[in-house]
């Protein structure tokens, strides 16, 4: 069962902004700490008795992140981590058990946690780790937000405007590159201006910074 109040419906859930943090855990008791520990600095907490059910819950269009019991009521916490990953889950976890040791911790933070918490914890220290973990979500949220950009721009490209892309990256000379494509200089200077205006690149090293975003390699000179 999914406990914890609900502050927007499950079907507006993808519609929030404002940060999330989920929580699973098979103790009751514990997810209410949870649930009025988070809420007391004014974030949005969902709880979830398992990981079916967090799996199964449309998830915020926000910064989250995940709090993760470690010994789940016939699961493991660790196992999930790996599953939540393959699912697409992108959200830092942290990690929490009553049981744990070091080889436990080195094995979660290798997975990719971001921190692991005893029980008992320090509410100030749990805090922390999600002031954090959200912070570090809203970066990856920015940056693959401004790849996708990158990314719809470069679909608007022709071909030939895509072949001048990797000459022009390459810091070839309108010149050079009009050699190389067996072309007019003055043409190769209009699809550079067509690059650079529906890339929305201001200079060319924000068009070579687009390009290496998007694994683009450069073109050479041909060897003579």
């Amino acid at each position: 069962m999914v406990s914890g109040p609900r502050s927007a419906s499950t079907a507006s859930a993808s519609e929030s902004k404002d940060p999330v943090v989920y929580v699973i855990d098979d103790d009751e008791s514990i997810r209410h700490v949870f649930d009025g520990l988070v809420r007391s600095v004014g974030l949005h907490v969902e709880t979830f008795e398992s990981p079916r059910e967090f799996l199964a819950f449309p998830k915020y269009d926000a910064p989250s992140c995940l709090i993760l019991d470690v010994r789940l009521r016939g699961e493991s916490g660790l196992a999930f981590q790996e599953e939540a990953l393959r699912s697409g889950v992108r959200m830092p976890i942290l990690f929490m058990t009553a049981h744990g040791d070091i080889e436990m911790t080195v094995k979660a933070m290798k997975a990719g946690a971001l921190d692991f918490f005893p029980k008992p914890f320090r509410d100030q220290d749990m805090l922390d780790a999600i002031s954090d973990a959200l912070r570090r979500d809203a970066e990856r949220l920015a940056s693959e937000k401004a790849l996708s950009t990158i990314r719809a721009s470069y679909e608007t490209l022709t071909p030939r405007e895509r072949e001048v892309l990797k000459f022009v990256v390459a810091g070839l000379l309108n010149k050079q590159i009009a050699f190389e494509l067996s072309l007019s200089e003055i043409t190769v200077k209009i699809y550079r201006g067509q690059v650079m205006k529906k890339m929305a690149s201001r200079s060319l090293p924000d068009l070579v910074r687009m390009a290496e975003a998007l694994g683009i390699h450069p073109n050479r000179l041909a060897e003579p």
